[in-house]
């Protein structure tokens, strides 16, 4: 016996959830399997939100980055911008939208701000995975025991020296970042 979809006079071969494959993907889309009563975007939006903690945590989809997927009036969009345009207003062109607390699953407005490229660059938290030393700036220096201390600013690198211990050298890469960059909120609360 073939089974047959559920929706009212329809007499379709069954697809799947109860449905003929027409009805299943109008009830995928719009939530209902007449796909007249499509929902807001809003609505969708914010019921895939964790708002318990000061973070509100993105709990669909996420990209291979740890960013928030979503899908608005067709079109695929980052939670994180989506939130942003949503309750802050449009993002200036070329800019990107940077979490002020490093969550990027994060989609509170209040955690979100438009910056150029460079601006979210600069408020990098830490060093990069492959960091010999952990501390962003930080190398070790050819000579043994040592350690180097440059930052990269506007396409130039500052070198800051050579220095007995990484302590003394991570405290030169802070004090050198906070007098050229305007948006390293991690370092301006270490010094």
């Amino acid at each position: 016996m073939t089974r047959l979809c559920t929706f009212e006079g329809c007499k379709t071969k069954h697809y799947g959830q109860g449905y003929c494959k027409s009805h299943y993907q109008k009830w995928t889309r719009t939530g209902s399997p007449h796909g007249s009563q499509r929902r807001p975007p809003e609505e969708r939006f914010w019921e895939k939100v964790d708002k318990s903690g000061d973070c509100w945590m993105w709990t669909a989809g996420k990209n291979i980055g740890g960013y928030g997927s979503f899908t608005a009036f067709g079109r695929p969009a980052s939670a994180h911008r989506y939130s942003y345009e949503t309750n802050v207003g449009p993002i200036p062109d070329k800019h990107d939208i940077d979490h002020i607390c490093h969550n990027r699953a994060c989609v509170n407005p209040d955690h979100l701000r438009a910056t150029t490229r460079k601006q979210n660059i600069e408020n990098q938290l830490g060093a990069m995975s492959h960091s010999r030393t952990g501390v962003r700036g930080v190398t070790p220096s050819r000579t043994k025991g040592k350690w180097r201390a440059d930052v990269a600013h506007h396409g130039f690198q500052h070198y800051l020296g050579v220095f007995d211990s990484v302590a003394e050298a991570e405290a030169a890469v802070i004090a050198k970042r906070n007098e050229l960059f305007t948006h390293n909120d991690a370092d301006r609360t270490a010094a």
